[in-house]
């Protein structure tokens, strides 16, 4: 066969899903013969440029759905040359069948796999996923692709040869040419685990690659702050009211545990009475899908009362402030005071955690649950040290007790 075959990408509208989005595909097409395959996306009809054969800027995966776009005609172009070079003949179906890696009959590769799996988590964003968790996913196939491009020269590959050596190349990968730390290589890694697992589900695959596959360990350390750094922050007086209103947000985080997102959006709703007759903080959380009760502490209670009056007429009780702004202000709060540490607003969470809770005797498991974990391992994986500092301490103070008595 000889040049050229044409690639054309259109919206295929006859196969809307049940988010009314209709899949991307790509035509090729030679002496009136054609081809064509999904590109894995699906998006709203009116976001689909019929010009430019490219998805709406405004679209919020439009960047990265367009340099996918653009990823597959390049490696047709490449495939096209590379066939050329090697030989003077060659077929659509040949190079159909290069690109869909449908080599043999219902073989199923890699990407196609993790196409088939983020369709089902976006038919499933606000029941079972969220769309952050989606974008994730979406992120990761794109760096996959983007690893098989560069190390095997094409589009996919087939799942039987995805091997152990394939995982620690595309953990190289990561580490070297995408410059990511261990801690988010490991996240990475363990999110392409699931579509294998995803696939082995579906009968696609038969063995699980990642079988002798260990995560390089990584040694983290809760950073938070002391029951001195606490006091002292409560007790600071700011010249400026941004840092004061930051403060405050941040100390009520450090007494309830509230991550910035439930933070921003709490509401008097959200406040109720509890079985003790005390009042307790009810918020569902969309990260884990789950509802958090927390007990509202003195401290806390006093944050709260002093912006009473100033969010009467505000749908939400605290000062709203971007995430952005928020840890950009810690650090002149942390320069302020003297605090050596990185402070963002995660590190409100760590202190309820540690600070508040293990360092007054609270047992693990209620840590877990006001922290609104998933799995107690979570929080014993996260805050085990802290748990052994407050174990040290006390049997220091009985030891010393014993000596006395002796």
């Amino acid at each position: 066969m000889t040049r050229k075959i044409k690639i054309l990408f259109f919206l295929y509208k006859a196969k809307l899903n049940k988010n009314d989005k209709a899949p991307i595909y790509c035509r090729l097409t030679h002496n009136k013969e054609r081809r064509q395959f999904s590109t894995g996306y699906f998006i709203p009809l009116e976001t689909w440029d019929s010009k430019t054969k490219t998805v709406d800027e405004n679209y919020y995966l439009s960047s990265q759905i367009n340099e996918r776009l653009l990823s597959i005609e390049r490696t047709i172009f490449d495939l096209i040359l590379k066939y050329e070079i090697n030989k003077n003949d060659y077929t659509l179906d040949e190079v159909w069948n290069e690109i869909t890696g449908n080599k043999k009959d219902n073989v199923k590769c890699f990407i196609q796999a993790f196409d088939m799996h983020n369709e089902e988590v976006e038919s499933l964003i606000g029941k079972s996923y969220t769309i952050g968790t989606y974008k994730k996913f979406i992120s990761i196939r794109n760096q996959l692709q983007g690893f098989i491009n560069s190390e095997y020269n094409q589009a996919d590959i087939l799942l039987s040869n995805v091997k152990l050596k394939f995982i620690l190349n595309f953990e190289t990968y990561l580490l070297t040419k995408k410059n990511m730390k261990q801690i988010s290589v490991n996240k990475t890694i363990q999110r392409t685990r699931k579509i294998i697992r995803y696939a082995i589900a579906h009968e696609l695959l038969e063995k699980d690659p990642f079988a002798l596959y260990k995560p390089k360990s990584v040694k983290t350390n809760v950073v938070y702050l002391s029951p001195e750094e606490l006091k002292v922050l409560e007790n600071y007086t700011f010249d400026l009211d941004r840092l004061s209103k930051v403060r405050d947000c941040f100390v009520f985080c450090c007494y309830t545990g509230l991550p910035y997102t439930e933070m921003a959006t709490l509401k008097r709703n959200h406040i109720y009475k509890g079985f003790d007759n005390n009042d307790w903080i009810k918020i569902y959380r969309k990260k884990t899908d789950k509802t958090l009760n927390i007990p509202l502490l003195p401290q806390a209670a006093l944050i709260l009362e002093k912006y009473q009056k100033s969010s009467e007429d505000n749908e939400y009780i605290l000062p709203r402030i971007s995430n952005q702004k928020f840890n950009k202000y810690l650090k002149e709060i942390a320069y302020e005071l003297g605090i050596s540490k990185k402070l963002t607003h995660h590190i409100a969470r760590k202190t309820f955690a540690s600070t508040v809770l293990l360092y007054n005797d609270v047992p693990m498991e209620i840590v877990s649950e006001l922290l609104g974990h998933s799995n107690i391992k979570i929080t014993q994986k996260h805050y085990a040290k802290v748990a052994n500092k407050k174990v040290s301490s006390q049997i220091s103070k009985l030891a010393d007790k014993l000596k006395n008595k002796s």
